[in-house]
């Protein structure tokens, strides 16, 4: 399967909503939905860019699976009736903007965005798998699985970015803070708007 064993099937198109706490669950599949939606635009301003280079591949490797992880999570706001982000327009631009402007700055910068994304995305799944687990680890179980597959896929673009050369970009720690404060700005506005 496309995200490393784990189904990404539903077990069942009807998901019992009897019982979940709803305003955690839609503010965590509205926040994961905005983020692989904001990815899936990073990845697509740098293969604007970046597709015909030598990292072409891999940057094509990494969207294939944040492409799955959106489709996954459009499933999931239908299955458990949360509305997505109003913001869903700025976030197709700005992750256009930041995909492809760190690509304009070359390689090596590409890869330090991904790497602080990336860093970001899988630090804000573990704070989910934590909140979720101390909700019913059992009544989330599936959600719960689904989350810690797309934060080890998002462990392994951090890595892919480390081996290449993202440490070495101009100007790294500013990018990487910058790229960072956005994506705490984001998750926070997506998780409430």
């Amino acid at each position: 399967s496309p995200a490393g064993g784990v189904s990404l099937r539903l077990c069942s198109t009807r998901v019992t909503l009897e019982g979940i706490n709803k305003p955690v669950i839609d503010r965590i599949i509205r926040v994961d939905h905005a983020g692989e939606y904001g990815a899936n635009r990073i990845y697509a301003g740098q293969m604007a860019v970046l597709g015909r280079s030598s990292v072409g591949p891999i940057i094509q490797q990494m969207w294939n699976q944040e492409k799955d992880h959106l489709k996954k999570f459009n499933e999931l706001m239908v299955a458990y009736r949360v509305r997505p982000t109003v913001l869903l327009p700025f976030w197709n631009v700005a992750g256009f903007v930041l995909g492809a402007g760190s690509a304009l700055l070359g390689k090596k910068s590409a890869m330090a965005c991904t790497v602080a994304v990336e860093e970001s995305i899988s630090d804000h799944y573990n704070s989910q798998i934590r909140t979720l687990m101390e909700e019913d680890p059992e009544k989330y179980k599936e959600l719960l699985q689904i989350i810690k597959q797309f934060r080890d896929d998002e462990r392994e673009h951090h890595d892919i970015g480390l081996e290449h050369d993202a440490e070495a970009a101009p100007g790294y720690s500013v990018l990487k803070t910058a790229i960072q404060l956005g994506c705490k700005a984001a998750i926070f506005l997506s998780e409430r708007i």
